[in-house]
């Protein structure tokens, strides 16, 4: 079942670039009909999943040899983390692909490249081949690239290049990293589990510092985090709608998941020695990410920054959860409230980079200042953003609040300082939204944007799907958490998983 999530939007894609004369409307029918499929595949391993501290590591395992010589293989399975993170990608992308937008006359195209990046994408995550992860890891970028490239605003192409030259030097240094951490095992081998179990690099000697960092700077450019986070704001202004909430809710967890799944895990002893650093650096991302975004006039960019804030609790839950200090108990918070987060961001970030796309498709614009009183002419829109934008700031009963919460109560046991700090983030962020909104859809309905409509019904099942998954994980988010607390991340915080 995972393969063929992954093969079945790929090989959709390859058909939908040799098919020449396909319409605009059966183009979009193949690919959310693909993407469907592809969701539902995952789904079924779901349903599949066992849950529980006597569960095993990794489930639904499959193997199929390739280059013996290398010791790389096909081989794919999934424990709680990327189970989560694959459920809500599939539900992302196929939210995108039904979202309504202007292919530029290049529908089968359009619809090709988002299918071809829901399966690398989905690759990434599902592989427990190191090396095949690398694969996966750089093939994202070139289907981000065409996306933005081509069906951007006016300054897309500098904004495609500037995203593809960024995240391919960080990249490199991941693979390099990958090559140090490789060959320092006694084996050749790219499985992750028998790496997570050799645990091929301890302590803090230059080799494993250095392989460390090399790993740390290429996610944190794929995260992103202060400073390799430039790229990320330009990106998302000249992307569609679309694209950017695949951006934000997919492609940047590439690099929280890969830095759990590949320096946390693998590498244990090292990563605990340079977890307060870490968490410095997380913290500078909340803080600068929510300043920044305040003092933004670009409706687009300043949600883009707050990615930066959101990635940067993350990466702090990630860092508490990796030191050796404070019980394990705390630290198992912080890592759920971590991969919480990346579920969270997803959904939430996903569905406001829709709503910022429905403002774009209305008004050919995302400047502020053009805005206000819509909530007369656009209810429905009022509505979802708010709601979304309540969750991303942490309100009860909402996603945001189940990992936030979680986040800062894991870091408290370890880094409450850093924690006590962060907390302003959530205020700034709090701010911003709020401000936002009441610049957009309060006062008086300014002339030029009195004609707006209102959401349409293709607009308003991708939103209420979204945002429904977001009331149920702030109401109900035992399910979630159960499964993610399932299998290896969590292994070294209860050593009785996958014996």
């Amino acid at each position: 079942m995972l393969t063929l999530s992954i093969l079945i939007p790929l090989l959709a894609s390859l058909g939908l670039f040799f098919w020449s004369d396909v319409t605009k409307e059966k183009a979009r029918l193949v690919a959310l009909g693909a993407s469907t499929l592809s969701l539902l595949c995952l789904v079924v391993v779901w349903l599949r999943f066992e849950t529980g501290p006597e569960a095993p590591a990794f489930q639904s395992v499959s193997e199929v040899s390739w280059i013996d010589a290398l010791g790389v293989a096909w081989r794919v399975g999934v424990d709680g983390m990327s189970l989560a993170v694959s459920l809500m990608s599939g539900l992302l992308f196929l939210c995108a692909i039904a979202w309504p937008a202007e292919t530029k006359g290049r529908a089968r195209q359009y619809y090709g490249w988002f299918l071809f990046l829901q399966g690398v994408s989905l690759g990434l995550f599902l592989t427990l081949d190191l090396l095949v992860f690398y694969v996966f890891f750089d093939l994202t970028l070139v289907g981000m690239y065409f996306l933005i490239g081509r069906w951007g605003h006016d300054n897309a192409e500098y904004a495609a290049l500037k995203f593809f030259v960024y995240t391919l030097a960080g990249s490199l240094a991941i693979l390099l990293a990958i090559l140090g951490l490789v060959l320092a095992n006694g084996t050749l081998t790219f499985d992750m589990r028998e790496l997570i179990a050799a645990q091929p690099l301890g302590g803090t000697d230059l080799r494993s510092s250095l392989i460390l960092l090399g790993f740390l700077v290429g996610f944190a450019i794929k995260t992103p985090l202060v400073p390799f986070h430039t790229w990320l704001p330009l990106a998302h202004v000249e992307a569609p709608g679309p694209a950017s909430a695949v951006l934000a809710g997919v492609l940047l967890k590439m690099g929280t998941y890969g830095m759990v799944r590949i320096p946390f895990q693998m590498m244990r002893e090292t990563f605990a020695a340079y977890t307060f650093p870490l968490a410095i650096v997380a913290l500078v991302a909340i803080l600068w990410g929510a300043l920044v975004a305040l003092g933004q006039t670009n409706l687009k960019r300043r949600i883009a920054y707050t990615s930066v804030n959101h990635m940067g609790y993350t990466v702090l839950g990630i860092a508490a959860a990796g030191a050796m200090i404070g019980s394990e108990s705390v630290r198992t918070l912080a890592l759920s409230g971590a991969v919480t987060e990346m579920v969270a961001h997803g959904l939430i970030t996903g569905a406001l980079f829709l709503i910022a796309g429905g403002f774009q498709a209305r008004t050919g614009t995302y400047d502020l200042a053009r805005y206000g009183g819509l909530a007369r002419v656009t209810p429905f829109l009022m509505v979802t953003y708010f709601l979304a934008a309540f969750a991303s700031f942490g309100l009860p009963g909402l996603a945001g609040f189940v990992a936030e919460f979680q986040v800062f109560a894991g870091t408290f046991g370890v880094y409450p300082v850093l924690a006590a700090i962060g907390l302003l983030g959530l205020v700034v962020t709090a701010a911003l939204f709020l401000m936002m909104g009441q610049q957009i859809f309060f006062g008086e309905t300014k002339p030029e944007i009195a004609m707006v409509r209102d959401l349409k019904h293709a607009e308003i099942w991708p939103l209420a799907v979204l945002l429904a998954f977001v009331v149920l994980i702030g109401f109900l988010p035992g399910w979630l958490l159960d499964m993610i607390q399932t299998g290896s991340a969590f292994a070294s915080f209860h050593p009785s998983v996958g014996q």
